[in-house]
């Protein structure tokens, strides 16, 4: 749990909490961590936001890209709102313009997969990282299970069962609890893990905690993540291009396709399925990857084309979930 420092700590807490309670998973935080910082910084003595202090948070920064604009802006708009509802007089800031991203998704190619897990499972883990120890699995359960990276870091231990090779995801992006399979070759590395898990003594409900025992931050993770991409000889090509780590997610779900594909599988009863594995709330935000599957895999993809076109039409593979 982050800790806020500023005038408005006991109120950001208050309302995270709040949201939460709520059945929101609500993974703002950081973005509240710096809006915290940046009250300190302009030495704020009074609650209560001023149009001068939330117009100086809302200046879009130098190479900042648009979506971390909006939900920059977004987050302390409805923080404001909240403090209106308390009594407490705030300035609300307008709702920014909705952007479009322009991502295109990276799909990981098989030989890349294999890569980057060579990489992975080649890091010293004796006296190296607090960290080290848990990527082959974390990462394995991302990729392996189609997972978003916040749903693998706040998996509790209780919701994992190797022995039957599934995991339990609770409060997720889109209110959807979901049992997923994994495959053998996860379990064996989930399994790896937990030995040296189990030499912590640790109550830690959560699955994945570092050596010390605290939870595992999604930015340290990404982190790692750019290390292996590079130990790997992956290139990456910058801000705005990845590969992101979402994008492991991404590929689970291209390659889950052109696998039922490549066995004969009907993709109009196929498509429901892994849409629901993923935890998507309608068809719309998996159809994209019928697309992105067609662009990576056009001969196992070409006798279906025309049947997918008709029942899902073709959609802006720049948006993204």
């Amino acid at each position: 749990m982050l800790e806020f420092y500023g005038i408005y700590s006991q109120l950001l807490r208050q309302y995270i909490d709040f949201k939460r309670n709520l059945g929101y998973r609500y993974e703002s935080e950081y973005s509240y961590r710096d809006f915290d910082r940046f009250t300190q910084n302009q030495g704020c003595k009074s609650i209560g936001l001023t149009k001068e202090l939330c117009q100086l948070w809302s200046s879009k920064r130098p190479n900042e890209s648009n979506s971390n604009c909006y939900r920059r802006v977004s987050n302390i708009r409805n923080f404001s709102l909240y403090l209106n509802s308390l009594g407490i007089k705030s300035y609300v800031p307008s709702q920014p313009k909705k952007f479009k991203t322009t991502f295109i998704p990276y799909i990981f190619s098989h030989d890349e997969i294999k890569q980057f897990f060579s990489a992975c499972d080649h890091l010293p883990i004796t006296g190296y990282s607090n960290l080290t120890w848990i990527l082959p699995a974390v990462f394995r359960l991302i990729y392996g299970c189609g997972l978003r990276v916040n749903e693998a870091l706040y998996l509790k231990y209780e919701d994992v069962n190797i022995k039957k090779c599934y995991i339990i995801i609770h409060n997720t992006k889109n209110g959807q609890d979901r049992m997923l399979p994994f495959t053998d070759s996860v379990a064996k590395v989930l399994t790896e893990y937990l030995q040296y898990r189990e030499k912590l003594n640790t109550s830690s409900e959560f699955f994945f905690i570092k050596k010390n025992g605290d939870h595992c931050s999604r930015d340290a993770i990404y982190r790692w993540f750019r290390k292996i991409l590079y130990r790997a000889r992956i290139s990456h090509g910058g801000r705005g291009y990845g590969p992101r780590l979402h994008d492991l997610r991404h590929s689970f779900s291209v390659h889950s396709l052109a696998s039922m594909a490549e066995k004969g599988l009907d993709l109009y009863y196929s498509l429901p399925i892994l849409s629901k594995y993923l935890g998507h709330s309608s068809l719309k935000a998996t159809d994209k990857y019928v697309r992105l599957t067609a662009d990576m895999y056009p001969e196992i993809m070409n006798g279906i084309n025309s049947l997918c076109t008709y029942v899902f039409p073709e959609v802006d593979t720049h948006e993204t979930k």
